[in-house]
């Protein structure tokens, strides 16, 4: 078993990406690769066949690499809820949660046993693991208490690529930082660097890659270009960078940028829809007229619900529904557009009974217990279900979500699956409990085609793959893309890190 470990000067640096293509690279070169990170920060999550929770980046490399997502891929997921505390995945089940402050104490010994035996298990199986670290290596006020950087990397001897983002500027001082700040038997495990996001003419950064070469010992293995369509970020902070310009989009699909949203990845199958623009708008924002709003998922459910009251978007958002608009809620969503959320023991901070927005008569309350778990259901809504083959009424899916929700009027919604607790509906309105639900390609276009309709826009083919081969064939062309720059051989024998006379900055 070989390893390599991918870790960044910065987030957002693109190790995900990374990680994911050289995932791809290597399953090409006819390897058995698996990706791997110990420890992820992310309110991204996928479910497992199992019924485990990792981080949606993680499923993205499996996919990458041509295997289905396991929990031994990301042992420990946090999940930020506010307040400066996080719920624990550990293993793929939730454990509890806990402040910053009491993490290293509570969870470091198990989060490292965890990372162990996940590495050992995997390692038994794969020609190759792929790591990715978290955020940067040399944050030495947390280095301690560190899972997923170099701890990783000086465990299996790994490898490791230093990646750095330089459209956003200081790449070398990044580069060169971020060296003077690992000890020395982690420098020695730096074997290359790879710029990353490069726009202009490579020449102009050659004097640099000399100097940082000279300087350090350490190659350059990869300059890679901006990528327009790159993977989709991790968090919600690249939410405004993913967003493609579409001039001639026919539609506009506006999504409550919630302040603790989750899961927006549900929403990348409609982002590769040429005819579609999507907006993400700020509760402060101007809800506008798009032509359909979108209540995505949510951590914290009631205190982001609480924020739409307070700023005025709960208001907008009843408004456009009233006037006819269509509005659909996923996860949290569906539960905020109910009448009330309870939450008696206090699951999601303050205990009480709080005012939902109306849209529905549901009551939703909180519990303890967590559902994760794939789902495969038949669509029985007669709006949409008409158009589509008895083969692409059948969705597929998965829920994360604490919470049970009871419909206080039957009469009064619409039964959307088989399965009845798994979402209602109204002429306008629809909640569901299915993330996913847009990869479904000719649901998704049968959704879609009941806006044009109300524009009068000629129909889309309902004809169309799910969003797993668009995936697949993204995957592809960052591949490509990367691999056109990237030169893995000198990763693998580099050259051994050198301090140049008179710099004690790298030495050991």
């Amino acid at each position: 078993m070989d390893a390599i470990m991918v870790v960044g000067t910065t987030s957002h640096a693109g190790k995900s990406i990374m990680a994911a293509a050289i995932c791809r690279i290597l399953k090409r070169q006819g390897y058995r690769v698996t990706p791997f990170k110990g420890q992820n920060m992310a309110l991204n999550a996928y479910v497992t066949d199992a019924g485990d929770e990792i981080g949606h980046a993680q499923a993205v490399q499996a996919w990458a690499a041509g295997l289905e997502p396991r929990v031994e891929m990301n042992p420990i997921l946090l999940k930020p809820q506010g307040d400066m505390t996080s719920q624990v995945i550990l293993n793929g089940k939730a454990v509890g949660k806990t402040q910053a402050a009491d993490y290293y104490r509570d969870y470091f010994d198990r989060g490292w046993h965890a990372i162990k035996e996940a590495l050992a298990t995997l390692q038994q199986e794969f020609d190759w693991i792929v790591c990715e670290g978290a955020g940067s290596p040399a944050e030495i006020n947390l280095k301690h208490r560190d899972l997923t950087n170099m701890r990783v990397a000086k465990h299996l001897n790994a490898p490791t690529l230093l990646v750095a983002d330089i459209d956003r500027g200081g790449v070398f001082a990044h580069i060169v930082g971020t060296l003077a700040l690992l000890d020395s038997d982690e420098r020695a495990l730096i074997k290359g660097f790879v710029i990353n996001k490069f726009r202009g003419q490579r020449s102009l950064l050659e004097s640099g890659i000399t100097w940082l070469e000279e300087r350090t010992g350490i190659p350059v293995v990869g300059v890679i270009p901006w990528l327009e369509h790159a993977l989709p970020a991790e968090d919600s902070l690249g939410l405004f960078e993913r967003r493609r310009t579409k001039p001639n989009a026919e539609l506009t699909i506006a999504i409550i940028r919630l302040p603790r949203i989750s899961n927006f990845t549900d929403f990348d199958p409609l982002e590769a829809e040429p005819s579609v623009r999507l907006q993400f708008v700020t509760p402060h924002q101007s809800l506008g007229q798009p032509d359909a709003v979108i209540l995505p998922g949510s951590k914290t459910t009631i205190a982001d619900l609480q924020h739409l009251q307070t700023s005025g978007m709960a208001a907008q958002i009843q408004s456009y529904s009233q006037a006819g608009g269509m509005v659909l809620g996923i996860c949290g969503g569906l539960q905020m557009l109910g009448q009330t959320l309870a939450d008696p023991t206090g699951t999601e901070g303050k205990p009480g009974e709080f005012l939902g927005l109306g849209l529905f008569p549901l009551k939703t309350t909180m519990t303890g217990e967590k559902i994760t778990r794939q789902r495969q259901v038949q669509m029985i809504l007669p709006t949409y279900a008409s158009s589509l083959s008895i083969e692409a009424r059948t969705v597929r899916g998965y829920e994360i979500h604490q919470g049970q929700t009871e419909v206080l009027h039957p009469e009064a919604v619409q039964i959307w699956f088989d399965d009845p607790d798994l979402g209602v509906a109204s002429q306008y309105t629809l909640g569901t409990y299915l993330h996913g639900l847009f990869n479904n390609g000719p649901w998704r276009r049968a959704w879609l085609n009941q806006l044009r309709a109300q524009k009068n826009l000629p129909l889309l083919s309902i004809d169309i793959p799910d969003y797993e081969v668009y995936r697949n064939q993204m995957l592809d062309q960052v591949t490509d893309a990367i691999a056109a720059h990237l030169d893995l051989q000198k990763l693998m024998s580099p050259k051994p890190l050198v301090t140049l006379p008179g710099d004690s900055s790298l030495g050991a």
